[in-house]
């Protein structure tokens, strides 16, 4: 599947990106833990969301897909089933990290696999803090997909120093304290995105938070969710970009969230010289959001350090085209979390960018973007990444000539309907 571009000197319009994907997937698993029906509105109905859906289908929770809202009739953590057949988390690292949080604690044995992408990433961050709270995982490598977990029914509480800002470690460790007997924590180098502790409070967990330290006490009888998930800002991201680098128009975007855990994007391109308004804020469903409206700009380069990357981490793809239309030079450091996503990132946005005239030096642990450059269309590939994918296809709104992006497929991962989002706004 390949997608084909052509430029666009203008970009107009007023949309609503999709839902929140690390919400979706922490309320589809907190809905599933909690006693009774957990309604979810706006939800992210991506492959990867729908793994998670089908993981707790197959232990046997009641989840209806069908219309806007998503249902989920919980029983409680206790009524969960073995999976037959084992649980295929696909392309989904948040599926599996999280759920293993989960099924360490449950009285069966489960696999968790998932496709080739995925079983490249590195799972020992929660398999170490798992097995001092007791947990049973065997592992190809000790780091890798499959994992086989087999259930003790009685973990212990644990006070984990993560040695990385992870919200899927800080989740996976705080899930599993759910189960466990006293106060499980978790602190980190750096506070990573907070969607966690949001919804486990909105659940009733007894949940604390102190700086860089999560704590949560368990045994925890979680109650249902009622709430709207807010447009997610990593899809919202792409057409920011797109609305300051275009030579006309203007792009608002609806509802996103501005959590402060992850607006790292804003605080970048404000910093780069960007046009952007925050308009209409307000409070959703326990999360901060508001209308972004963005009008082309003249960018001006910057430096981006590790202190910013548990905020922006999943956005440097489309940062790095931003900085290619900058002036000056960009250096983006501290970000060596990218070689272990969907792909390299660092070596694949050098590399597809690179092919359409951008002129990017890869370092171990970042890049160096000169710019501006003029972009030239050219037939680049996602290498399954589906934020490599988006970032490439408005890299070839603004070349000169045909892009054509092979393997697209992905995109389906977080975000169905991007490319009839991005013509509608051409």
């Amino acid at each position: 599947m390949h997608w084909t571009i052509n430029p666009s000197p203008r970009a107009a319009g007023s949309v609503t990106v999709p839902g929140d994907k690390s919400i979706t997937h922490r309320a589809v698993m907190l809905g599933a833990l909690a006693i009774g029906e957990s309604i979810i509105e706006n939800y992210l109905p991506s492959e990867d969301c729908m793994r998670t859906v089908q993981a707790f289908e197959s232990m046997g929770v009641r989840i209806d897909t069908t219309g806007r809202f998503l249902r989920i009739w919980g029983n409680g953590m206790n009524a969960l089933t073995v999976p037959a057949g084992g649980i295929d988390a696909g392309n989904s690292g948040t599926t599996v990290r999280l759920l293993s949080g989960i099924l360490a604690s449950r009285p069966f044995s489960s696999r968790i696999c998932g496709d080739k992408s995925l079983s490249l990433r590195p799972m020992k961050r929660i398999i170490e803090p798992l097995r001092l709270m007791g947990a049973r995982i065997t592992a190809i490598e000790d780091n890798y997909l499959p994992l086989d977990i087999s259930g003790t029914g009685m973990l212990k509480p644990v006070a984990y120093v993560s040695p990385v800002a992870s919200a899927q470690v800080k989740s996976c460790v705080l899930f599993a304290g759910l189960a466990a007997a006293g106060i499980t924590s978790v602190e980190e180098p750096v506070k990573s995105r907070d969607h966690t502790e949001r919804l486990l409070a909105a659940c009733g967990a007894d949940i604390s938070v102190d700086g860089n330290r999560v704590a949560v006490r368990g045994p925890a009888r979680l109650n249902p969710l009622t709430l709207t998930v807010p447009a997610d800002i990593s899809s919202a991201a792409f057409f920011m970009v797109l609305g300051l680098v275009a030579k006309t128009g203007w792009i608002e975007l609806r509802d996103v969230g501005i959590n402060p855990t992850r607006d790292g994007i804003l605080e970048v391109l404000n910093n780069m010289g960007a046009r952007i308004r925050l308009n209409s804020r307000r409070n959703l469903s326990g999360e901060p959001v508001a209308m972004i409206a963005v009008e082309p700009s003249i960018l001006k380069a910057t430096e981006i350090s590790a202190a910013i990357m548990p905020r922006l981490i999943d956005e440097v793809p489309i940062v790095v085209l931003a900085a290619t239309q900058a002036q000056g030079v960009t250096v983006i450091s501290g970000a060596s979390e990218l070689r272990v996503k969907e792909s390299d990132r660092i070596k694949t946005i050098a590399a597809e960018l690179g092919a359409m005239g951008a002129h990017i030096e890869e370092r171990p642990d970042g890049l160096v973007i000169h710019g501006p450059v003029k972009l030239h269309g050219a037939t680049v590939r996602s290498h399954g990444d589906h934020r490599i994918a988006m970032t490439l296809a408005i890299a070839g709104c603004i070349a000169e000539g045909t892009t054509v992006i092979n393997d697209v497929g992905c995109v389906d991962t977080s975000f169905p309907g991007f490319l009839e989002t991005l013509q509608g706004l051409l």
